[in-house]
Order: structure tokens, then sequence, then C-alpha cells
């Protein structure tokens, strides 16, 4: 079982497949178990990477830890797969994270999918620090008040099969804490983001009530020649519902884009 270290923190990452290398940098709270509807359908082509982040699942927490500070855990990662660069995909709060990764170490990142996320600029708005409460609440309960969050177009089997992954999920409340206190303390401008020089995948459900959809427009806006693909009727997990029709995005981007 694969284990690395950044700064003092423990990692845990795994990988499947050959070929090209594809990077999976998750949300807040989730382990990288829920990349389940994903892992498979890239492997078949690529060479995954996947971690969790410091706090969740296997990896070890931090009381303090910043997005510039998982963008390092992230090359970590890359370090102990001997990966020089890699083709990135984070949602959510991993979107941010992939964003900054490529911000911060260009020549780590050979293309970005950025999913259910944005630019997280100052004016974007946060989870206020009362809601560190509910990382103490039990991860089932949680998972029931989420329920509506998964949009029309999914299904109930699929919304399921994803509560249950979620039921037995495992993170601390110090690494839930952190993960929201680190995007609290984040901020970057358009203008930093229009700099990228990569090819950039905007993934957004339109029913996102978590990440409003207008912040993958404008994300897609921003990135010279960025793509953007909307899943009518998608929540803020867009995969629940379209798991198949974005992995086959995702597959045909990293086709064109190539490496």
């Amino acid at each position: 079982m694969p284990f690395t270290t950044n700064a003092g923190v423990r990692l845990f990452w795994d990988e499947k497949g050959s070929g090209p290398p594809v990077l999976l940098v998750m949300g807040a709270s989730y382990s990288s178990r829920m990349w389940y509807p994903v892992i498979d359908a890239l492997a078949e082509h690529h060479r995954v990477l996947w971690f969790d982040n410091r706090g969740i699942g296997q990896s070890s927490a931090s009381k303090s830890g910043s997005i510039e500070d998982m963008a390092f855990d992230a090359v970590a990662v890359l370090d102990a797969a001997g990966v020089d660069k890699a083709h990135v995909y984070g949602v959510s709060l991993g979107g941010v994270v992939v964003l900054q990764l490529a911000l911060q170490c260009p020549e780590r990142v050979r293309s970005l999918v950025v999913g259910c996320s944005g630019i997280l600029s100052s004016d974007k708005r946060r989870a206020p620090k009362a809601a560190n409460v509910l990382a103490y609440l039990p991860r089932g309960l949680l998972a029931s008040l989420g329920k509506k969050g998964y949009g029309s177009a999914a299904t109930p089997e699929a919304i399921a099969t994803d509560l249950e992954m979620l039921r037995t999920d495992a993170r601390t409340p110090t690494g839930l804490i952190q993960q929201q206190q680190a995007l609290r303390a984040y901020s970057v401008t358009g203008q930093q983001v229009a700099t990228l020089a990569v090819p950039v995948l905007v993934l957004h459900g339109t029913e996102d009530k978590v990440v409003k959809p207008a912040m993958g427009e404008e994300l897609a806006a921003t990135v010279p020649g960025a793509v953007h693909i909307a899943y009518p009727g998608a929540g803020h997990n867009f995969l629940v519902a379209y798991k198949d029709k974005a992995n086959a995005d995702v597959l045909a981007f990293l086709d064109k884009v190539g490496g």
C-alpha cells in the first residue's frame, strides 16, 4: 500500500493502468474512494494516480494547511510515482487545488480538468466558521442531508450507490476543518488564472447548488482556449448523474491533448 510524505503529512496514494499519467484530486471531505465512477474508465487508456487529501481517508491530518500546501501534496504524489508531468483532474476543492498546482508548478502539469469548481477570488462565498460543527456529525447523517444535491438527472439507484459509499468513507474532524480553513484563507485573481498556458477542460452540472454554474462558466471564459461542458440536471457531484458521459468527455479531451 503506497504512502508518501509532504512536510510531515503522511499521504496515501494508489494507481491503476498504464499510459499517459492522470492525477486525480478529490474535493472537500471525500477520500479518494469517491473517484469510484472514474478510475476504471480512465485506467483503460491511462496510468491513473489518486490520493487521499490530508486528514481524509488514510492520510494523516494537519491542524493547519493551505491550498498551496495541498498542491504540494499532489506534487509529492507525482514524485513518489516517478511522474515528471501529468494531466491533472480535480473536483470541487480539488479543482481549486489543481488550479493552484498549475500556477505554482506549471512544469508538472500537462493539462487540467476542473469539475464543479472555479476561480476562488476574494469575492466568492465560503462556508462560515460556524459550519465547522458539521465536521463532528456522523457521516451517514451528512450523506442523507445531501440527497437533494445530486440534481434532477441523477437516478435513485446512482444516488443510493453514492450514499452507501459516503457512509463508509473515512475522515477526521481535524482534516475537514483544516480544508475549510484553507478555503477561507485562499484567493486567486482572474488575472492570475488567465496566465495558465495548458489546455483546460471545465465540467459543471447545471443544478449545482454548492458551486454555482456561473463559476464554471467564468473559469472557462478566463482561460484562453478552455473548453466548457455543462451537464443538464446534474448537481454538485455531476459524476453521479453523468458518469459515462463525463468519462467519455474527459477521455476525448485527454486524447486530443495527447502526451
